[in-house]
Order: C-alpha cells, then sequence, then structure tokens
C-alpha cells in the first residue's frame, strides 16, 4: 500500500505486490534463456547453411534482449520485497523500475512481433505469388511446345490431332474450375454448369496458341498506347445526315430511362451525398397503395431510384421486375407521355450472372422472318432477349400496356448488355410492332450477324463514346489485339521493367510517346517465335496456324477463324472529345458527334477512358453536353454537326 503511481497514473495494485507474479515471470524467463543458450552452444558451429546467418543474430539478440529483461524482473522482486506494508523508503523507486522495465519489455515484444509479423506478411505475399503464377497447363505446355517443334512431326496426324485434343480439352476445363471458383457464391443449377463450360472453351481456345504472361500482355498494351497515339486517327467519312440532331435529342430522352433501369446502384453511385437520403424515406418507409398498384418482382428500393431518375410518375409504370438469373436480366415497362410511347428498359451487367450472360459468347441461331441471308447473334443475348420476349408477350405485359395507350408506339432501350439485349429483342418484335425503335447504348460489339445488323438499321440506333472497349469487344477483334501485341512485343528491344515504367508514367502524366519499334515493322516468324519478355517463346501453336501466321500479310478474316463475324446493330452515332487528348479534370469537355460506319469499330483502341467512357453516366452527360452545345449557336463545336 498505498497503489503504486507510474505513467503518469495511479494503479490498482501496490509496490509490494510484485514479489511473487515478478519471482513467476523470471522463472519463465530463466527457464526461456536456458533453454536458447543450450540450442545456441550445442549448434554454435553448425549456422553455415543457407539462412543460418540470420538464424544466430536471431539467437544472440534474443539472449542479449532475456538477459535484460531477467536482470530487470530481479531489481524489481528485490525493490518490492524490501520494507513493509506501509510506505517504506526501500520501494520508492519502484515505480521509475517497472516504468523502465515496461518500455524495455514492450520494446522487446514489439520487436519479435514485427519479426513475426513481417514474417507472415511476406509469406502470405509468396503464397499468393504463387498461386498468381502458377499454370496448371505448365506441363502440357512444355508438352505442346517440344510437340510442335520435334514431336509432332514424329507423330502420325491423328496421334497430333489427339494429342492437341487433350490438351485443349485440358485447358477448357482448367478455366471451367476458374469459373466456378471465381461465382463459388452462384447456385450449381444447370445453366450455371452450361455457361461454366462453354465460357471455359471459348477462353481456352483464345489463350491455347500463346505463351504470354499477364506482364506480357501489359508492356504490350503500354506499347500499343503509344503506338496509336503516334499515328494519325482513324478518319473514316462520316454519312451526315439531317436527321442527326433529331436523333441526338430522342438519345438524350431516352438515355435518362436506360441509365435508371440498374436501379439504385447506380442512383447512388451518381448522388453519393444526397442518394442515400432520397432513398431512405421511400425504402425505409411504408409503402404507399400507388407501389402496390405497379406489378413486378424484387423491386425494393429500385423503384425508387427509377422515380428519381425519370421523373415520372407511380401511375405511369406498368412492370418492374428486378429478378436475375443468368439470360434473364431485369427490366421495367413505363408509359411516357412526353414522347407518346411505351417504354421497354432493360438492365446492362451488375452482378455475377449478367458477366456469366456476357461471356456466354458463342453464335446462336435467331431466325427473324423477312430477313434474309445467315440470322445468329451472341449467344447469352439471345438467350436474355428471349426471355425478355416470353415475358412480354406471353405474359401478356405488353398488352396490358398498349390496352391503356392504343396509340402509342412501342421504344426499347438499354446500355451494354441491356443494349445488345434490347437490340435482339426489337428485332424480335419488329414484325409484331413494325413503328418500335430501339436506343443502344454503348452496345456490344460482337452482337449479331451481317444480315441482321443491316436489317437493324431501320429501327435501331446504337451511341457509342470515344475509346470505349464494349462496341469494339468481339472474338475477331480479341484476335486481333492479341496479334498486335505479339507483333508489338517481338519488335520491342527494350527490357519489360522499363516497358512497364515508362507505360504507367504515360498513362498518368501524359507526354511524347515512346519512339521504338513498331508493329508496322513487320517481323520475321523466327523473330516472333524467339523467346523475348517471357517463356521459351511468344506462339505455340499447331503446323497449320504457324504455316498459316508465317504469312507477313496474313490478317484475321472469316475463313481464317473459327468464330463467325458478329457486329454492331443499327446506325451508328459515334460521339468524341473535342480538343486535346488530355484536359483537366475540372475543365469543362466539348464533343462532336457524327454517323460512323461499323468499320469505325473493327479494331480495340487502347486508353484510359475505355471503361470510363461505357459508363452509363459518362455517356449521359456527353450526350447532355451536346444537347446544350447544339442549343446553343455561340458554341463553336455545335457547327461540328
Amino acid at each position: 500500500m498505498p497503489g503504486i503511481v507510474a505513467f503518469g497514473r495511479r494503479w490498482g495494485i501496490a509496490s509490494d505486490d510484485l514479489v511473487f507474479p515478478g519471482a513467476f515471470e523470471l522463472l519463465i524467463r530463466v527457464l526461456w534463456w536456458i533453454g536458447t543458450l543450450a540450442l545456441y552452444i550445442i549448434h554454435k558451429g553448425h549456422f553455415e547453411c543457407p539462412g543460418g546467418a540470420v538464424l544466430h543474430r536471431y539467437l544472440v539478440v534474443l539472449l542479449v534482449l532475456l538477459g535484460v529483461i531477467i536482470l530487470s524482473l530481479c531489481a524489481i522482486v528485490y525493490v518490492s520485497a524490501q520494507g513493509k506494508c506501509c510506505p517504506s523508503p526501500p520501494r520508492r523507486r519502484a515505480s521509475a523500475g517497472i516504468s523502465r522495465f515496461s518500455v524495455l519489455l514492450l520494446a522487446a515484444v514489439a520487436a519479435v512481433l514485427g519479426a513475426v509479423i513481417s514474417s507472415w506478411i511476406i509469406f502470405i505475399s509468396m503464397a499468393i505469388g504463387v498461386v498468381v503464377v502458377f499454370d496448371p497447363l505448365g506441363s502440357q505446355r512444355q508438352g505442346a511446345t517440344v510437340g510442335t517443334g520435334r514431336v509432332l512431326r514424329d507423330m502420325e496426324s491423328s496421334e497430333s490431332e489427339q494429342f492437341l485434343q487433350r490438351a485443349r480439352s485440358l485447358a477448357a476445363r482448367v478455366w471451367e474450375c476458374r469459373l466456378r471458383l471465381l461465382c463459388c457464391c452462384l447456385p450449381p443449377d444447370d445453366n450455371h454448369r452450361a455457361a461454366f463450360s462453354n465460357i471455359g472453351q471459348l477462353f481456352s481456345s483464345f489463350f491455347s496458341d500463346t505463351d504470354l504472361v499477364v506482364s506480357d500482355i501489359a508492356a504490350g498494351l503500354a506499347l500499343l498506347h503509344q503506338e496509336q497515339d503516334k499515328m494519325e486517327p482513324n478518319v473514316w467519312t462520316p454519312s451526315h445526315s439531317d436527321d442527326l440532331d433529331v436523333a441526338l435529342e430522342s438519345a438524350t430522352h431516352w438515355m435518362r430511362f436506360a441509365e435508371a433501369a440498374y436501379g439504385w446502384p447506380l442512383y447512388v453511385y451518381s448522388h453519393p451525398f444526397t442518394g442515400p437520403c432520397r432513398l431512405t424515406a421511400d425504402c425505409c418507409g411504408s409503402r404507399g397503395e400507388q407501389y402496390d398498384m405497379v406489378g413486378g418482382e424484387n423491386m425494393g428500393c429500385h423503384f425508387t431510384s427509377i422515380l428519381q431518375t425519370t421523373g415520372l410518375q407511380y401511375r405511369d409504370f406498368i412492370h418492374i421486375s428486378y429478378h436475375n438469373q443468368i439470360y434473364e436480366i431485369p427490366f421495367y415497362i413505363a408509359l411516357d407521355h412526353k414522347k407518346e410511347a411505351v417504354l421497354v428498359a432493360v438492365r446492362g451487367t451488375l452482378s455475377l450472372k449478367d458477366v456469366l450472360t456476357d461471356l456466354s459468347a458463342e453464335c446462336e441461331n435467331l431466325p427473324i422472318e423477312g430477313v434474309s441471308g445467315a440470322c445468329y447473334a451472341h449467344k447469352g443475348m439471345c438467350q436474355a432477349a428471349g426471355y425478355l420476349y416470353r415475358r412480354l408477350v406471353n405474359d401478356g405485359i405488353l398488352s396490358q400496356a398498349f390496352s391503356i395507350a392504343p396509340e402509342y408506339r412501342l421504344v426499347i432501350v438499354g446500355h451494354s448488355l441491356g443494349a445488345g439485349t434490347a437490340s435482339l429483342l426489337a428485332a424480335l418484335l419488329r414484325s409484331t410492332y413494325p413503328t418500335l425503335q430501339c436506343y443502344a447504348f454503348s452496345p456490344p460489339g460482337g452482337l449479331m450477324s451481317k444480315a441482321l445488323a443491316e436489317y437493324s438499321r431501320q429501327f435501331v440506333v446504337s451511341v457509342v463514346l470515344g475509346k470505349d472497349l464494349v462496341p469494339r469487344l468481339s472474338i475477331p477483334n480479341m484476335e486481333d489485339l492479341k496479334r498486335r501485341i505479339l507483333k508489338i512485343v517481338s519488335n520491342c528491344n527494350k527490357p519489360k521493367y522499363r516497358i512497364l515504367l515508362q507505360g504507367c508514367w504515360y498513362e498518368m502524366f501524359g507526354g511524347v510517346p515512346d519512339d521504338s519499334p513498331t508493329e508496322l515493322d513487320i517481323p520475321r516468324e523466327e523473330e516472333l517465335s524467339r523467346p523475348l519478355l517471357g517463356g521459351d517463346s511468344l506462339l505455340h501453336h499447331s503446323p497449320s496456324y504457324h504455316s498459316l501466321t508465317s504469312d507477313p500479310d496474313f490478317s484475321p478474316s472469316p475463313t481464317h477463324q473459327t468464330h463467325l463475324p458478329l457486329y454492331l446493330p443499327g446506325r451508328i452515332i459515334y460521339i468524341t472529345e473535342d480538343g486535346p487528348p488530355r484536359r483537366s479534370c475540372w475543365s469543362q469537355a466539348s464533343y462532336r458527334s457524327e454517323w460512323a460506319n461499323e468499320m469505325a469499330f473493327r479494331s480495340v483502341l487502347i486508353s484510359p477512358r475505355m471503361l470510363a467512357d461505357h459508363m452509363p453516366d459518362v455517356v449521359h452527360r456527353a450526350l447532355q453536353g451536346l444537347e446544350r452545345e447544339t442549343q446553343n449557336p455561340l458554341c463553336p463545336s455545335a457547327q461540328t454537326h
């Protein structure tokens, strides 16, 4: 007694209470010190193995720290044992001793914990790195590398074909397992299993003939971006017509309905400060009678966000469905009295199930009455359009809408996945509703056959912004991008780390593109196959492919591809920023627009904007900017229309 004072405060323990706990800890520390010393003495002459020097230093430091702690504990126990129960002069310095001992102990513990935590961080990082760089097909790739060079020449044609078929089958199963792992939260039903299998085959066929690692692809994209910036922009002859301004005005009006189809997530993303407050009252409060008048499933807070975005009233909505499965995407039906239209808005990609629908990119027949020529389209979006057709027609939702407004016309809108599905749905409904119009915002490039694309020009208007990746995303375009990356990487004589560092600097801060050889300098086939940035070679493929690509004039074409070519739907409005390629974040962008030919989107453009230009809110702002410039005759960019 009394309570000890340490670190500027009184504690519930007296200075003479430290004898027993101190003696117990002293015993543990002495045994620990003796054991460590015995271990050090036994192995004193055997620290020459790899890592032995680190272990030697660790044991020495540990012995020193334990020795200092033991001496401090001895002093504390000795001082605490002095005097009597009342305050005693021999124990007056116990507080200072305890403070110094605590600091020393905390420093030792922090050092040990720091070493342990650092070791775990390094171990976990290494484990993650091994998982990332581990290739389950490594042994098969090695066999294929040898096979294409020597073994396959000694095999009969049937044996070599069986060897390659087994490799492709294994690769497809590996990709299927990866997809199952990434989508482990999805229920294992038949649709998901079929989608995993189809997507696995697609990915395995795409990556089967190359030996590029991730860093090689990153270096190739960095070089390709700088090469594209060095070249003159791809200029096409715009098919300008007087209806461009009318089409832009309609597209601006309908874009907000396509944006509203994303529901509350996009609304909160676009209004991060005010959005949650606006939605809370309706989402958490009681539902009114008007809310119950609207048919639908899983509406939740989505209905409130749709009301806020579109400006429509409760009574204007016929049906809202946020049921979401693979090949089954959300949509809503409403009456737009301003444009006298029955509106069908289809949501774009917002879930893993939507991603699986996107990636189901093989072709599926889509027979359309009155269309001559091959009619096929993207399988996932074909299935989604069929689902919407059954809901709208077989379930009588469209009939219900037109019973309320029989004189209205049908308008179908969507963005991204919703744009592709809306275009195919419009083709299915065209014979029943000959006056329908479809506005497809940022539709996928690999959507429909040439015959269907020509047919859709009568009723579909597509809107593409800047360097958006998705309208340029098709299997032939990706094959072309892969070959361009191989060619530009094979021509570059710089180390990979310099390419990546310069590429990161160029992406973030701009500057002058790197003046290095480009893919325009056609390499010889042996240059394309020699070791460069990764692996033993860049191309590992069958002899038939090898002989095909050895032709320097080779370019992807329908006769050289296993995948049928797919095209953008309808007439295309292409919107680009008018001005320097890089501008400050706070400066207002200026845009120009023109009718574009589908050939303008036959190659992928590398840019930091390739994903940002696809976002629905960015597309909407660009359309609103064009509308303002058109309405303002003093705006110079308005003259570009």
